[in-house]
């Protein structure tokens, strides 16, 4: 079904159709207004899940990781200093491997105080050991969150899916939604095999001395080995949808003889502008990074 929604709405239905049951959430400019949907479905009785607004985006990330050590799907938002507030818990997140997913609003970053859009926030979380998807348009948005469920589950590592703060967030588009009926059968229940259990109780995130490398060192690995995960999952989802994507897109680079490289929503413009420069026989060409962590850096040197 076609509908016409922001970034923060899209993101907002794949929650809902992921069937997440716990968001907990602080509002903050430009993620507001897919706090204040989850607020209103609440209300109305058609979000089946734990819905709480706390005082600070460090809560919000410390509740989501103890709703995800109780195995619960788990999501949350944020934008800017938010994403900054939350930096000291994004390591414990993904260092005991909790498959949260997150999106992240991109706004830049004080001082000077602003709302507009800057990837200063979600550069500054770039080693945090997260898996980071950079959206185009509110389409990828939508499913970027429903395919993140599957990725983080199946390789226990966190996910966030980011978007650019009002040029996505605040701005509708035709958007496709998938049917509940789609989604169910692409996205099994989770079942994590390790989770709180009040019978039989052990610790977790124990102190490490000189063990503490390996633990690392197995959080890597799993990041190098989510490329196959993160692959499979996008191949699935295109043969349902008929929307493919890649870790990283070319446009026009075959023969290409200048390049622009970047990533988020103003892709779209840069690839009108590519086309602008082959109309006066220019030879450019755009790489767009789509997954920035892991780095493609394979799939970007083939």
């Amino acid at each position: 079904m076609k509908e016409l929604l922001d970034g923060n709405e899209s993101a907002a239905y794949a929650v809902r159709l992921s069937k997440v049951k716990c968001i907990p959430c602080f509002p903050i400019t430009p993620t507001t207004s897919m706090i204040e949907l989850f607020a209103k479905w609440k209300t109305d009785g058609l979000l089946n899940a734990e819905f709480s607004q706390l005082e600070s985006e460090h809560s919000v990330m410390s509740a989501a990781f103890g709703s995800a050590l109780t195995g619960a799907r788990t999501f949350t938002a944020t934008s800017s200093q938010g994403l900054l507030l939350m930096h000291e818990i994004l390591y414990n997140v993904s260092g005991c491997r909790l498959p949260i997913v997150m999106a992240n609003v991109s706004r830049g970053v004080s001082a000077p105080l602003t709302l507009w859009c800057d990837h200063g926030d979600i550069l500054a979380v770039r080693d945090s050991g997260w898996i980071i998807f950079m959206s185009e348009t509110n389409q990828e948005v939508m499913d970027s969150v429903i395919m993140s469920y599957k990725i983080a589950e199946s390789t226990l590592l966190p996910v966030i899916v980011n978007m650019d703060g009002f040029i996505q967030s605040y701005t509708r588009t035709e958007v496709e939604v998938p049917s509940q009926k789609l989604v169910d059968g692409f996205l099994p229940s989770i079942n994590l095999r390790f989770k709180i259990n009040m019978d039989k109780p052990v610790t977790y995130a124990a102190p490490a001395m000189e063990d503490y490398m390996f633990y690392k060192s197995q959080l890597h690995k799993a990041h190098l080995d989510s490329f196959k995960a993160i692959k499979r999952v996008q191949a699935e989802w295109s043969r349902l949808t008929k929307r493919k994507y890649d870790l990283a897109e070319s446009y026009r680079l075959r023969d290409a003889e200048s390049a622009i490289v970047m990533m988020g929503a103003n892709s779209t413009v840069c690839k009108a502008a590519v086309d602008a420069l082959r109309k006066k026989n220019k030879k450019g060409g755009l790489l767009r990074i789509r997954l920035y962590r892991p780095f493609p850096e394979k799939e970007i040197s083939n």
